[in-house]
């Protein structure tokens, strides 16, 4: 399966497959940070508006932060992966969530997160890939808050089993590439480096065209 160069290019292939979906133009599009935001800009662009960020945070295994034991988003959304979830303390998943609340307190003043006016209207939430799926579908529970006519969640690329999981909560799913084999988001692509808060910054500052 061949591989995304980049964000940007993983992005304007979501473009493309969403033009077809029939959204309205006063769509909101939202991306994960902080990858996620980058491919949302090229999906933005093909609306002519600017993305916005849902600010959500994995919770990650102490012994192994890359594996996600559930996911957090502003207020008091959570979603767990009971099965990984269960080999945890409630305390040890107690410290993980506090440290990541105080994460999604400093990226909301980084960023300049404002409340989302999402009521009554189509919003896309965009990340650069699914793993285990925990983010987005916190991010699906908190968009879900504020009355949206639909959630569309559109990704590059996902695991099959954490794309089912995220289909049962959204409207719509868009992900052009589900291999058979999946291990990592940052497999799928030629260029996968840590995105900083000065690039999401620089990103969601972008005039729209």
């Amino acid at each position: 399966m061949e591989l995304y160069r980049d964000r940007r290019q993983a992005g304007r292939v979501l473009a493309a497959h969403l033009v077809s979906a029939g959204l309205p133009a006063d769509t909101v599009v939202l991306g994960l940070p902080r990858g996620g935001v980058i491919c949302a800009r090229e999906v933005a662009v093909s609306f002519g508006v600017r993305p916005g960020a849902l600010l959500v945070r994995k919770l990650g295994v102490p012994a192994q932060p890359e594996l996600a034991f559930g996911a957090i988003a502003s207020g008091t959304f959570m979603v767990l992966n009971p099965e990984i979830a269960s080999r945890l303390s409630e305390g040890e998943m107690d410290r993980v969530a506090t440290r990541e609340r105080r994460e999604l307190e400093r990226r909301a003043t980084a960023y300049g997160a404002k409340q989302l006016d999402l009521e009554g209207r189509v919003v896309v939430l965009v990340d650069d890939g699914l793993a285990t799926g925990a983010t987005m579908r916190v991010a699906v529970q908190a968009s879900r808050s504020e009355s949206p006519a639909r959630v569309v969640v559109a990704v590059p690329v996902a695991a099959g089993d954490a794309l089912a999981l995220v289909a049962d909560l959204a409207d719509q799913v868009v992900c052009p590439r589900v291999p058979v084999r999946f291990r990592s988001v940052g497999e799928w692509y030629q260029e996968f480096a840590e995105v900083t808060d000065a690039q999401v910054i620089k990103v969601l500052a972008e005039p729209p065209g």
